[in-house]
Formats: C-alpha cells, structure tokens, sequence
C-alpha cells in the first residue's frame, strides 16, 4: 500500500441526485461543477460558501468539459454536444450530434491533454421524463470530438462507457466498460490525438462495477464502484492499493479539486433506503490530483 493518508469522508452537498455525475473543478471559481443525469440538471457548489446553484436542461446532462475560454463549458447532453456560458445561461449547439439517438445516448466524457473531447456512448437507459429504462446491448462507441470538429470513432460493441483518464506522463490512456466490469489501458500519443489497441488494466473486482475514475499525479486511478459502496485506488500495475469505504452504495465519479487539487469531490446516485444517497461528497488526501483537462476550442 502506497503512502498516502485519507481524511474523513464529508457530505458537502446533500442534494439527491438521481445519477450523480460529470464532476469537474473549476479553479478559477473554486466550484465544482457536475451533472444529475436522470433529473437534466447542472449543479455548481462553491466551495467558498458551502452553495449549490443548479441549472436545468431538457434532456440528460452527462458529462462537462473546461474549454479554452475560461466562461464556456462543452457539455454533452444525451444527444448532442453544446456550448454552454453559466453566467449568462446561454446554450449552443456545437455541431456534434449523436447518430441513433434517442435509442443510444452520451454517457462520460472527458478532455485529453491535446484538447479533444473524447465521449462514450450506451444504449439509452433514461426515458424523456428521466425515468429508467432498460440498459444493455452493444451500441455503445467511443468517440473522439476534435476541436475543428472532426469525429471518429475509436471503440466499437461497447456496453456502457465509463472512466476515460490520462496518466500524468500522457502517455497512456484509460477507458472503461461498466457492464464488462473492466477498465482497459491503451498507449496515447500526445502529438496525434491518437490511441492504440487496449489491454486489460483491472477487471473483476467483485465489489460493484466501474463507474467514473480520476487520476492522481502519481499515476494511480481512483476508481468509484456503483453498487460497491467503494472507491478503489489502482496502481499503476493494475493493482489494488486500497479500498475507501462509502456511506452509501452508488458512487459514480470523481473529480480532484481544491486550491492544492488535494480533495476528492465524489457523486452518488440515490438508492432505496439510503438517506445520504445522491449527495456530493469530499475527502482530503495526502496526494495532489491532476489539473482538469481542456477542450480547445477553434
């Protein structure tokens, strides 16, 4: 186990988010921002004033990405890609619109350091009132939105996309699928964008399936297991370091944030029975995360 020591774990926004996720910090603002995707929401908790504002949208929100204009988001909805301004709450589209839907939509996505959006996509489990369908098949793609525009596709016959992160060297990417309950590492190339062809980085934990990850400078991945009640920290040999307990069982993704980007700020999804389910959550770590990833825009 590597040497690092944990905080407490504290509700920082207890919310009761449907499916929590998308956490991204913003370090200009001292806010995390993040997605309640059953509910078509967009929260922002300051972390100077303990607050949440939050936005609503007319289909899923799922994933948010920093740009490189510090007042502009690229959010992916369920079926589309926009542009979207907080301060003014202005929406646009940028272009990127997902073949198939509404039977596939968005799941998580993220920036590279090259400045695309790379974004997984699933057979579409929330109806238009956000009510649960039935996930499954193998529709879901992995595609990569480069900022002229340009799309391609990368991975094919996927379940559900979930985890995308780069290690600190930039030299390796990390890609996950819920329903397979594994995560792939794949060689990434910095100068073209591109990623080669997958083996296996961790698979079969038994507690709950891959949901969100984030990555430490240190080059471990902090994993959150939707239905493990967990977030576990793999070594960069695809080794357990350790396991973090949860007060509630749907953890969903994570995002480092803070001025020294030493707390990790959590989502859930709610649960029967589970009184703190669907709350943002913090925990203080020894080890700094990675600054948030970018999407250029042209």
């Amino acid at each position: 186990m590597s040497d690092i020591t944990l905080g407490e774990i504290t509700i920082a926004a207890p919310i009761g988010d449907g499916t929590g996720e998308g956490a991204v910090w913003k370090a200009d603002e001292a806010a995390v921002y993040w997605t309640d995707i059953t509910r078509f929401l967009i929260h922002r908790y300051d972390t100077a004033t303990a607050s949440v504002k939050t936005w609503l949208f007319r289909e899923p929100v799922v994933a948010l990405s920093l740009t490189s204009d510090p007042a502009r988001f690229l959010v992916a909805l369920g079926s589309r890609l926009i542009h979207w301004w907080p301060a003014q709450d202005k929406r646009l589209d940028h272009g990127f619109e997902l073949p198939g839907s509404p039977g596939v939509r968005l799941n998580d996505g993220r920036s590279d350091p090259a400045g695309n959006f790379w974004v997984g996509s699933m057979r579409n489990n929330v109806g238009p009132d956000g009510e649960a369908l039935e996930a499954g098949g193998t529709e879901g793609k992995l595609f990569r939105v480069a900022p002229d525009g340009a799309v391609r596709i990368f991975r094919e016959e996927l379940m559900i996309s979930n985890t995308l992160c780069w290690s600190p060297d930039r030299s390796h990417f990390y890609f996950g699928d819920t329903m397979r309950n594994v995560i792939w590492e794949f060689g990434y190339d910095l100068a073209s964008g591109d990623i080669g062809e997958p083996s296996v980085f961790f698979e079969g934990f038994d507690r709950g399936y891959p949901d969100g990850s984030a990555m430490d400078c240190e080059g471990y991945l902090w994993n959150c297991r939707y239905g493990g009640r967990c977030v576990v920290r793999v070594a960069p040999n695809g080794k357990i370091d350790r396991i973090i307990d949860m007060p509630v069982s749907n953890i969903t993704t994570c995002a480092f944030g803070g001025a020294d980007l030493k707390t990790l700020y959590v989502t859930s999804a709610r649960a029967p029975n589970e009184r703190l389910s669907g709350s943002l959550f913090s925990i203080r770590t020894s080890v700094a995360g990675q600054e948030e990833g970018v999407f250029f825009l042209s």
